[in-house]
């Protein structure tokens, strides 16, 4: 018996969303997987050594370079609500690849970190990979 053309309509309607899924939550694992075991799964730091990414004035003072910092890693003391801290963050690597993130990556990753634990996007809204890219480009790369 063939299926009528509503019905036939509502399964597809009832799939479609996860046909867009993939990359939905890929901020998250991220996190998870590159960032939680320092920054700890609440975005909490660890005390004075690590420092907190929840809520944290870092991330709008100096959002334009978050980008870079992930690819890059960063060196040298800065300063996280007030606080001092001093301890080398490595580049984030792609485990599987061994590769730098894509910029679709970065783009997830900074965007789940910029809408959670108190923290805001930046004023123009969440990334897009355009601005990641551009921002990548300023700190020297293609």
């Amino acid at each position: 018996m063939p299926l009528r053309p509503s019905l036939l309509l509502l399964i597809v309607l009832l799939t479609l969303p996860g046909c867009f899924t993939n990359k939905q939550h890929q901020g998250e694992r991220l996190y998870g997987l590159h960032c939680a075991s320092c920054h700890g799964e609440q975005g909490q730091g660890i005390g004075q050594l690590v420092p907190p990414l929840a809520a944290a004035d870092y991330l709008t003072r100096h959002a334009d370079k978050l980008p870079c910092v992930i690819r890059h890693g960063l060196r040298g003391p800065i300063i996280v609500n007030g606080k001092d801290y001093n301890l080398q963050m490595l580049a984030v690597q792609d485990t599987t690849t061994h590769r730098d993130l894509s910029p679709a990556q970065v783009t997830n990753l900074l965007n789940f970190v910029e809408s959670s634990w108190g923290n805001h996007p930046p004023p123009g809204g969440p990334r897009t990979i355009a601005d990641i890219e551009r921002q990548l480009a300023a700190c020297g790369e293609r």
